[in-house]
């Protein structure tokens, strides 16, 4: 079950925040720009007592810094983002309507249904559930979309046509949040999610209007106010989607990929994945902060590549 209830701070977690700062004196030295911002989300990682996957990609230059990028993780509720394309996409090629109207029944919600719930009598369009599924995460909004656009086998097939080889989604909501450590199905790496919010916010993907549209519904998604977008200065434009997974059985999952950067310059999009070291009932704010520190190395990365190029 997932409540915002915060857990206690343990005394390992403790003693391990305490230690970064000699943990620092234990990483190999590299004097190079890309080599110490590494060395940061090493110490991240390491004083959390978790796992954590990166990538940053400067869409100006397409220089990319990462952490454990090629590493396979959970999508959990991120991969709403890419639904949202996939409807808009398929859209704007006129093999479905955005404008059609989906119906539905109680027997279909799900627990986390804030949308389809308050819509249960009078449904919605597929544009309006795509935008349900990525500003509010609702479940059900994203299984019916699935089911209309192809399941989960069309998504996996979206993101290859996008070069994506390493993004795959099996099953729908709720199972796809069940994905313990050497889990391959429904995962993706950061280093590919990276580069494919690169290519659907940025690319080629959808017309520039759908772009536009499917940022703003980011930028309104307020899920991941405590996440990435938690670690940059406020004037920055910033979007985001946020996937989680906790409870019994298996270590938590927090996820967060988007885009962000100054007003003034090129964005950067990113990928970041923490996976904690043991099961957590409810949404943990120390492992959403981690996420957080994250966001400050992606300033850091900023500064040197506009420095670099500018």
């Amino acid at each position: 079950m997932i409540t915002d209830k915060p857990l206690p701070i343990s005394r390992r977690n403790l003693m391990l925040a305490m230690g970064a700062g000699s943990l620092a004196a234990c990483v190999p030295l590299d004097r190079t720009v890309p080599g110490r911002l590494a060395a940061k989300l090493r110490i991240i990682e390491a004083t959390y007592d978790g796992m954590l996957g990166v990538a940053f990609r400067d869409t100006a230059t397409g220089q990319m810094l990462g952490y454990r990028a090629n590493e396979l993780f959970p999508h959990c509720s991120s991969f709403k983002l890419s639904l949202a394309a996939l409807v808009l996409k398929l859209d704007q090629d006129g093999e479905i309507s955005a404008d059609e109207r989906l119906q539905w029944t109680k027997a279909d919600l799900l627990s986390y249904a804030p949308f389809t719930a308050e819509r249960l009598e009078q449904g919605a369009t597929l544009r309006e559930l795509a935008e349900a599924a990525q500003k509010l995460s609702d479940n059900t909004a994203a299984n019916l979309l699935l089911a209309r656009v192809g399941g989960p086998q069309r998504m996996t097939q979206f993101w290859r046509s996008m070069g994506d080889m390493v993004s795959r989604l099996d099953r729908t909501e709720p199972e796809l949040n069940f994905a313990p450590a050497g889990e391959v199905r429904d995962t993706t790496s950061p280093h590919a999610m990276a580069l494919t919010v690169e290519k659907i916010l940025f690319g080629d993907v959808l017309t520039s209007a759908n772009q536009l549209l499917l940022r703003k519904w980011m930028t309104a998604t307020g899920t991941g106010a405590r996440r990435i977008r938690a670690g940059l200065p406020q004037n920055w434009n910033a979007g985001d989607k946020t996937g989680t997974s906790t409870g019994p059985g298996s270590a938590s999952t927090y996820a967060d990929i988007g885009f962000a950067g100054p007003v003034d310059s090129a964005p950067f999009t990113f990928a970041a994945y923490y996976r904690s070291s043991a099961p957590q009932p409810a949404i943990d704010p120390q492992s959403e902060s981690v996420l957080a520190q994250v966001g400050h190395v992606l300033v850091s990365f900023a500064a040197q590549q506009t420095g670099a190029t500018g």
